[in-house]
């Protein structure tokens, strides 16, 4: 039994003593790999095409291109904005539940700067 609890032990020291990946199995996905929410993402988007194909891990929205706004199921038919950038469209209950909360990706202080 004491035996048991050794290589438990030296195990474990190895794993412990073994350096951090960039890459995970759950979470921190890279773009292109298969998820089923977007908080496995290192960008943070699950994105999937279609109602029918795999969702994988996409970059989020540049600057005008289309985005969501929010979604209920943890992945998009369009990505979030990149950071700085707000979604500029419609917001929905009925977009909401079926994943068609579509707008632009804008910067909101470019946009006062030409006012």
């Amino acid at each position: 039994m004491w035996m048991l609890q050794v290589i438990v032990l030296c195990v474990l020291a190895v794993a412990q003593a073994a350096p951090p990946q960039d890459k995970g199995l759950i979470i921190n996905l890279n773009n292109g790999e298969l998820c089923m929410i977007s908080m496995q993402c290192k960008s943070s988007c699950c994105h999937r095409p279609t109602g029918l194909s795999l969702a994988r891990c996409a970059p989020q929205a540049a600057e005008n291109q289309e985005c969501s706004k929010k979604t209920l199921y943890g992945t998009y038919y369009r990505c979030t904005c990149e950071s700085g950038l707000k979604c500029e469209g419609d917001l929905s209950i009925g977009g909401s539940i079926t994943n068609t909360n579509f707008g632009t990706c804008e910067d909101p202080k470019g946009k006062a700067a030409t006012i």
